[in-house]
């Protein structure tokens, strides 16, 4: 009986020590835990920097009409793929080739006008040079009294009438020059705007936003789809805090949220000379007296060095980037 009252005691005690030891032992393991994972984050932060502020930016462009009318005929669908130079659109040309027609003929019209207006000139300029003749003649004879006031007189009359014609018809010319140079520019307008009923590719890419049909009437600068390329890149907005040693050519790890885990190589093309605050339509002004200091973000464009044609990276998908800046 005494025996396992002893055995017993000595079971509590060493229960005892062992719950003490543990309590002194988890402890100072969860703390060097932590230490050793702060020494981790804290040399990892000096050597890398990351920011999930960042997303998948590519070349769009827009596609806009320079002219309005009903689209006859549409030769795209949504995320189809086209080369520069396809024709993608074409707007009823009817009314814009009418235009052309007028204004061509109201040239070949002020031209004709012109030939004549010419002519005319021509010929005043002859009966002034011959009135000039005369009247140089009737005023050397009337000096010597062999021509009778009454002929010179005359003479200074038709000279005077012949300057005034000549001087008519000069003015009628250089406003049918001008006329045609006026004609010649509607005429110019009227072709190009008769080519932008025909809309083409500006660049290789694959249609997206596709905001237009077969018949609808379209107006002058209305976004009708975008083009966007196949090449695509990285904008990450760091803190200003974490890009002293960032620069040109550095690597960076890239992943992107659509493909889970998986990261791709990248590398620092540059970063932008202005703050995304600074750059935006309305950039901030901090002259009050409620100022707050705010950490600024600084884009930086990073490019893919991974052959990414395999993968559907567009623009505006979400990245977590992480520059090695040591």
């Amino acid at each position: 009986m005494e025996h396992k009252i002893t055995e017993s005691l000595i079971s509590e005690e060493d229960k005892r020590h062992i719950y003490e030891k543990k309590r002194v032992i988890v402890p100072a393991i969860t703390a060097l835990v932590i230490l050793v994972l702060g020494i981790i984050i804290s040399i990892n932060s000096i050597f890398y920097k990351s920011t999930d502020d960042a997303f998948v930016e590519g070349h769009i462009v827009t596609v806009a009409p320079r002219v309005f009318g009903p689209v006859i005929k549409l030769n795209v669908e949504d995320n189809q793929i086209v080369k520069k130079g396809d024709l993608l659109l074409e707007i009823d040309s009817k009314d814009y080739e009418a235009k052309l027609k007028q204004s061509q003929a109201k040239l070949e019209e002020a031209k004709a006008s012109l030939i004549s207006a010419d002519n005319d000139v021509i010929k005043t300029l002859s009966e002034l040079e011959f009135a000039q003749n005369e009247y140089d003649r009737y005023s050397k004879m009337h000096s010597k009294g062999i021509a009778s006031t009454q002929d010179y007189e005359t003479s200074q009359t038709k000279l005077t009438q012949a300057k005034s014609n000549n001087s008519s018809a000069k003015a009628k010319y250089d406003e049918i020059t001008a006329s045609i140079k006026k004609l010649e520019a509607e005429v110019e307008q009227d072709e190009l705007n008769l080519s932008y009923t025909k809309i083409y590719a500006v660049q290789d890419g694959k249609v997206t936003h596709r905001t237009v049909e077969e018949g609808n009437y379209v107006q002058i600068a209305q976004p009708l789809f975008a083009i966007a390329q196949d090449d695509v890149w990285v904008v990450a907005n760091f803190k200003e805090t974490q890009i002293a040693n960032m620069k040109k050519g550095q690597k960076v790890k890239i992943k992107i949220d659509a493909y889970g885990n998986k990261k791709f190589n990248g590398v620092v093309d540059s970063l932008q000379m202005a703050s995304g605050a600074k750059a935006s339509l309305f950039p901030p002004e901090n002259a009050v007296g409620s100022y707050v200091k705010i950490v600024q973000r600084i884009p930086v464009k990073i490019l893919f060095t991974d052959d990414i044609s395999g993968y559907n990276i567009i623009p505006g998908m979400s990245a977590v980037p992480t520059v090695k800046v040591k």
